[in-house]
């Protein structure tokens, strides 16, 4: 297991740090300045963008990119550091056409989309033209469970009919957001395999019945390519836009949340690192009776714990992306959990003690940390809850003390009294 970069990580890594200290952190205060109006900054975005693919910086997360598609096609062990460059800016992996829900998405069609659907909808999702969201979490299940799913998806001769309610969407305020990808229940035998009963379908967003209801804000932050609201009312869409086949949603919805949560993880751990550099910069800048922050013993210690813990994450992170490419996202998923669940509550504690840092400050648009610590929140729900990861790891920790029970005798001692 070596995770030293490889060359072409490395090189590629270096590029994109450039790309971002000229052409995206030169424009940031522009973007939040454009987005406080309401409206997407996607001219600014655009015009990113088309620096980003002259520049060969383009779909670096797709492992299985062909010849003949626009990108770089790295595994998820190369790409989890570039992730993690990008991620210190929350809107830089979009000038690379490498932000969620699209990156999920197009994993989704790389494996299973009709050669109609990779025309209609992959291509353009590969050259960045359009974006995409993923239409699964609903509003009255408890949705960390994908067999809870209501939304219904029942074929009607040559259509689908799709009625349901979806929410925490990302993506649908986007002003190039055409696809939404839906997750429903097409089976409606409520005796069958609970998770045989799922199937995925591809919903243009101007489909009529189709309805954007709400930008949810988060934690009082408006997104503005949005976490919305979505209503299904008799949508129909033509059976050829069944993804796969019927019955294969929830296991097609696991194989995309792997390295999904991988880009996450990263971004994320990119983000702790833009916090750290904060608190350790203003630890010099602050005085208070009579001392730097800096010399205060707290603050130091603050200071050491959010290195040693930002370290340890993003080793299991990379772990978890050699595993990916290993031995596949299914032998992968208890160290996905667990980086997922670690990675989250790492965002909370080092940007919480960042802000204690700056005081006040922290907690206004003046400094990025109140954002990083709402989305940090935000992210121990997003993709599961800390507690559904947890519990797949110390399933995974029970089974494996099944199967060696008794191991352990030799390690007790006995003496006689």
């Amino acid at each position: 297991m070596d995770f030293a970069h490889s060359a072409r990580t490395e090189e590629l890594r270096s590029r994109v740090i450039q790309f971002m200290e000229h052409y995206v952190l030169p424009y940031n205060s522009q973007w939040h300045r454009e987005a406080a109006t309401g409206q997407y900054p996607l001219e600014l975005v655009d015009d990113i963008k088309a620096l980003a693919r002259w520049d060969g910086l383009w779909n670096l997360f797709l492992p299985g990119l062909r010849g003949d598609e626009p990108g770089t096609a790295l595994s998820n062990l190369e790409y989890a550091p570039i992730a993690e460059v990008m991620g210190r800016v929350h809107w830089a992996p979009e000038v690379f056409n490498c932000s969620a829900p699209d990156t999920g998405n197009m994993e989704l069609l790389h494996l299973f989309a009709s050669p109609r659907q990779y025309d209609s909808w992959q291509r353009p999702l590969l050259e960045g033209t359009i974006r995409s969201c993923f239409a699964m979490s609903e509003p009255d299940v408890a949705s960390s469970d994908a067999t809870n799913m209501q939304t219904s998806i029942r074929r009607d001769g040559d259509e689908y009919v799709i009625n349901g309610r979806k929410w925490f969407i990302t993506g649908p305020s986007h002003p190039n957001c055409q696809l939404a990808v839906v997750l429903g229940v097409s089976n409606a035998d409520p005796d069958s395999d609970p998770h045989a009963r799922h199937s995925m379908v591809l919903v243009p967003m101007d489909a009529p019945g189709l309805e954007v209801v709400r930008n949810i804000p988060i934690m009082h932050y408006h997104s503005p390519e949005g976490h919305c609201e979505l209503v299904f009312r008799n949508v129909r869409v033509p059976a050829e836009n069944l993804l796969g086949e019927e019955g294969q949603g929830f296991a097609m919805a696991q194989a995309r949340l792997g390295p999904g949560r991988i880009h996450h993880c990263m971004r994320s751990i990119g983000q702790c690192e833009v916090a750290l550099e904060l608190m350790r910069e203003r630890a010099l800048e602050r005085r208070t009776f009579g001392q730097y922050l800096s010399d205060q013993a707290n603050i130091r210690e603050w200071i050491a714990e959010s290195r040693l813990e930002i370290d340890q994450a993003r080793l299991l992170v990379l772990q978890a992306a050699w595993q990916i490419d290993t031995q596949g996202a299914r032998a992968a998923r208890t160290a996905v959990s667990g980086i997922k669940a670690v990675v989250a509550r790492l965002q909370t504690r080092v940007v919480d003690r960042a802000m204690q840092v700056f005081g006040a400050m922290g907690l206004t648009p003046d400094t990025p940390l109140s954002y990083l610590w709402t989305w940090g929140r935000a992210m121990r729900f997003l993709d599961g809850p800390d507690e559904v990861h947890l519990r797949s790891v110390a399933r995974d920790e029970l089974r494996k003390a099944r199967e060696t029970r008794g191991a352990t005798a030799p390690y007790f001692t006995f003496t006689d009294q």
